[in-house]
């Protein structure tokens, strides 16, 4: 702004003058400012529906790639057993929730990538672990390969029923900080033990639980625990 003065009798008076330029007003500022107002507003509803889709574009994979299956068995007096299966075919996981008659409830964990059986019982303090062999493979698959079935109806006439025995190797404790991040997750409160199969626990040993397992291929799994001598 030019400041111009002009003499009036005895005293200088500040007056308006031109430099040789428009005149511009205060509120001339005005639309520039709104202009920019509106074009960060803008810019910030963009952003947020990018990060909204991106969102959305990196969780629907993982949630679509996980489904619960149910199968409902007659144990061999009749009752209806009801169990339930998440599984991550995106992961290579498969895990069990397997209801006792007296409605509790134990976690089995396949980890198929690495090959391994995670069980978890619900009145025990340990989680137990064994290495898959070619029959447990075979069992899972038959979930792993029916991705659009939700529920199983296995007849009590045409399931065969299998029991293992597995030996606890008490003296063998895994530390938990060195399993992979799924069976990390599962026992995080709990003691880890290797496990080995074995024809049977024999006459110097005592079944202490057992936890049964059924498959949409007609096969129910008893798997017995026992433990060994130190």
């Amino acid at each position: 702004m030019v400041r111009c003065w002009k003499r009036s009798e005895n005293r200088l008076e500040e007056a308006q003058c031109s430099d040789g330029g428009p005149d511009v007003s205060p509120q001339s500022h005005f639309p520039h400012k709104a202009f920019w107002l509106s074009l960060s507003a803008s810019l910030l509803l963009v952003v947020i529906a990018l990060g909204l889709s991106g969102h959305l574009g990196v969780s629907q994979p993982l949630s679509s790639s996980l489904q619960i299956v149910r199968i409902t068995v007659p144990d061999q007096t009749g009752v209806l057993i009801n169990q339930s299966a998440v599984v991550d075919q995106k992961n290579d996981l498969v895990t069990f929730s397997v209801t006792s008659p007296a409605n509790q409830t134990s976690t089995v964990l396949f980890d198929i990538k690495h090959g391994l059986i995670c069980y978890k019982p619900v009145d025990q303090d340990s989680c137990f672990l064994r290495e898959m062999e070619q029959s447990d493979y075979d069992n899972v698959n038959s979930l792993l390969h029916e991705p659009t079935r939700k529920q199983f109806q296995l007849s009590g006439n045409e399931t065969r029923r299998q029991t293992e025995f597995l030996g606890v190797l008490a003296a063998s404790q895994v530390n938990v900080s060195s399993l992979e991040e799924p069976l990390q997750a599962l026992c995080q409160d709990r003691s880890v033990h290797w496990t080995r199969r074995a024809e049977g626990p024999g006459k110097q040993r005592l079944v202490y639980f057992c936890i049964d397992i059924c498959f949409p291929s007609n096969i129910c799994v008893s798997v017995c625990f026992y433990y060994l001598p130190e």
